[in-house]
């Protein structure tokens, strides 16, 4: 695949369906946006951080979508995301807004390797701590927001991170049906948003009580 030419495609769809998610991106956002995706396609042969995909599909079904839980998200807020793997959808969040700080929880050591390369490298660093362990492993840190989108075995973790989760806080938690009916299953207070150009893919906010 020719890297130079899906980032203008990633580019290009970008600005085109940015509206569509809630979303209005100035150009320097723009540009720090295509350097992830750069950094990240360079890495994905060998760390297999995303599914392969094109530039198109990568601007909507990770930038954007991940950029759909700004709207949740207050000024300056503290934010612990789990399973972040290659980024999403965090990293996405801290290009666009700069008041934001996260800490970062990735069990596999590789893809922690590659999230503190992408933080220093995309100068966001000083906003973002990288925590190379099982979310279960480490004491909950003092955020009101708890934010996933590919936490491995995610319905059967999914207990014990409303469980680990500050009391009070709100998860942001990217999944389908089966996410759904797990939330059910366990008595969580949650709503949903569909998330644009999908039929089967939510956004689930859910109350930590």
């Amino acid at each position: 695949m020719n890297i130079s030419y899906d980032i203008e495609q990633f580019t290009l769809t970008l600005r085109r369906e940015m509206s569509h998610y809630g979303a209005e991106l100035g150009s320097e956002v723009q540009q720090k946006l295509r350097n992830y995706y750069a950094l990240l396609s360079q890495w994905n042969t060998r760390l297999h951080l995303v599914a392969p995909c094109s530039g198109d599909e990568f601007a909507r079904r990770h930038a954007l979508e991940s950029l759909l839980m700004l709207s949740r998200l207050p000024d300056k807020a503290r934010i612990a995301d789990v399973g972040s793997g290659g980024g999403l959808p965090i990293i996405p969040c801290l290009l666009t807004r700069s008041d934001l700080a996260a800490t970062l929880i990735e069990s596999s050591q590789k893809k922690a390797v590659f999230l503190q390369e992408a933080v220093n490298r995309l100068g966001i660093g000083d906003r973002a701590t990288i925590i190379a362990r099982r979310f279960e492993e480490t004491p909950p840190p003092q955020v009101k927001f708890i934010s996933s989108r590919a936490l491995e075995h995610f319905t059967r973790e999914l207990g014990s991170l409303i469980d680990w989760s500050p009391k009070g806080s709100m998860l942001l938690l990217y999944g389908g049906n089966a996410l759904r009916d797990r939330l059910d299953r366990l008595g969580a207070q949650f709503t949903e948003d569909l998330i644009p150009q999908s039929e089967k893919r939510f956004l689930f906010v859910v109350t930590r009580p």
